[in-house]
């Protein structure tokens, strides 16, 4: 049996801000293809990922770093679904850092998941989502902990208690749990929209990403479409991401199927279905046949959707849109 991996090293804190200080805060066209974005992420980079569950996840960026065969990154995001164990199963990711891990609450606690971490050839660390959200924030601060009250208590909070410092509080003498910031390689982002220089903007609920795209030293950000500075600047309420934290936009429709992009199209529910079923019995045989027809085989990213079926490409489009229907 494989040794679980181990932790990776902590950098000092401030070496680590400095790292994230230093990134390129031009203003400057970053348009670029999936292949080209892919360089920005190396081998055992601690890679943040947005959206939630199945909202909003960065697919397509995905679907390139398992064709690229990254190894050994960290993953890290608030409620992680299939995505988590794609990332396991091509041997891009040997290390989650999440608050829950399950395809969907419809389909029940991850098969593929529990396959590599019961037999130790992963590691998953549990947090609170609370706690995870409030890590992100600390790294957006730039300072090195966030106190909180969140895990006390709680069995995950014993779990995590070499990562974390109890302290009395100066002022009211409670308990209170210090968070360790942080601060991701890279973080991958999808949104409905973005300049190209990285304003972007977001519909539907935003989950972590402004944090998480905050703290990070570099920042990838998808794009269902790529529009004009001037169409940003005639809605600046709704740019929720600054250009300054950004180093790539690539324009990808239909980049977070089979999962769902907020008012452009639902998740593909058939095809999820069909994906779960099929990890019912050896999932290490399934998530290899389904790896090997649907991200080494496709030629490209249309082809990935063709794969996937023209029919459910304009099934979840239609339900997506009809979230603005009167």
């Amino acid at each position: 049996m494989a040794a679980q991996p181990k932790a990776p090293l902590v950098k000092p804190y401030l070496q680590l801000r400095k790292e994230t200080a230093e990134r390129d805060r031009g203003l400057r066209e970053k348009v670029m293809t999936l292949e080209e974005a892919v360089t920005l992420v190396n081998d055992g980079d601690h890679v943040a990922l947005g959206g939630c569950t199945l909202s909003r996840t960065p697919m397509a960026m995905i679907w390139a770093l398992v064709r690229a065969r990254r190894k050994n990154l960290s993953v890290s995001r608030s409620i992680t679904s299939s995505e988590g164990e794609i990332m396991l199963a091509s041997g891009a990711c040997n290390h989650i850092v999440t608050s829950w891990f399950s395809q969907g609450i419809v389909w029940g606690v991850s098969r593929v998941m529990r396959h590599y971490t019961e037999k130790k050839l992963a590691r998953f660390d549990e947090w609170s989502h609370m706690s995870l959200g409030m890590r992100f924030r600390a790294g957006a601060m730039g300072i090195p902990f966030m106190p909180t009250r969140s895990m006390l208590g709680s069995d995950v909070g014993r779990m995590r208690d070499s990562e974390v410092k109890k302290i009395t509080c100066p002022f009211t003498g409670e308990d209170l749990l210090l968070l360790p910031a942080l601060n991701p390689d890279v973080a991958l982002i999808h949104v409905q929209r973005a300049d190209p220089y990285g304003n972007a903007q977001m519909d539907g609920l935003q989950f972590m990403d402004i944090d998480i795209a905050m703290a990070a030293k570099r920042v990838i950000l998808t794009t269902e479409r790529i529009i004009t500075n001037d169409q940003i600047r005639r809605t600046p309420d709704q740019t929720r991401i600054p250009f300054f934290t950004v180093d790539a936009v690539v324009e990808v429709p239909f980049g977070c199927a089979p999962h769902e992009c907020y008012g452009m199209y639902e998740p593909f529910f058939d095809h999820l279905d069909k994906y779960a079923e099929r990890n019912k019995g050896d999932v290490v045989k399934a998530m290899a046949a389904y790896l090997g027809e649907y991200y080494y085989e496709a030629k490209g990213w249309p082809d990935y959707l063709n794969k996937i079926g023209m029919s459910e490409v304009l099934d979840a489009a239609r339900r997506g849109r009809s979230v603005f229907n009167d």
